[in-house]
């Protein structure tokens, strides 16, 4: 359990966008290694733990891409019912809100990336 930066980039919704964001990483040698990509009629947002977040922030920057650096809470639970929802209410109970999460689950891991109202405390709860 960690806390580390994300990025996440605004885009408009149009063809070869989300394409053209991909190449620009892929170009400068950085990986992808999560994501999330929300989206309406207009623009989509897409969240991402990239392998150098400071220089990925910067190249996107520098080719016009809207970018934010934010502090997330990154958490493993056993992929068992009630894992996730023992996490949620140890934080809902401390106060602290959950705005968004993303993850996945694998070999009997669940690993989740959680925006929370106070990454710092979140982590310390969740490690005790």
């Amino acid at each position: 359990m960690q806390v580390i930066k994300q990025l996440s980039v605004f885009l408009q919704n149009e063809q070869g966008r989300l394409e053209e964001l991909t190449s620009i990483l892929a170009d400068a040698g950085i990986n992808i290694s999560a994501l999330s990509v929300a989206e309406n009629s207009e623009y989509g947002i897409m969240r991402m733990l990239v392998s150098d977040v400071a220089r990925g922030a910067e190249i996107l920057k520098a080719r016009d891409f809207s970018v934010k650096v934010t502090s997330v809470l990154c958490i493993e639970t056993p992929d068992q019912p009630g894992a996730l929802q023992k996490a949620l209410r140890i934080l809902s109970g401390s106060g602290i809100n959950v705005s968004y999460m993303y993850g996945y689950s694998n070999g009997g891991t669940a690993r989740l990336v959680l925006k929370v109202s106070d990454p710092d405390s979140a982590l310390q709860l969740l490690s005790e």
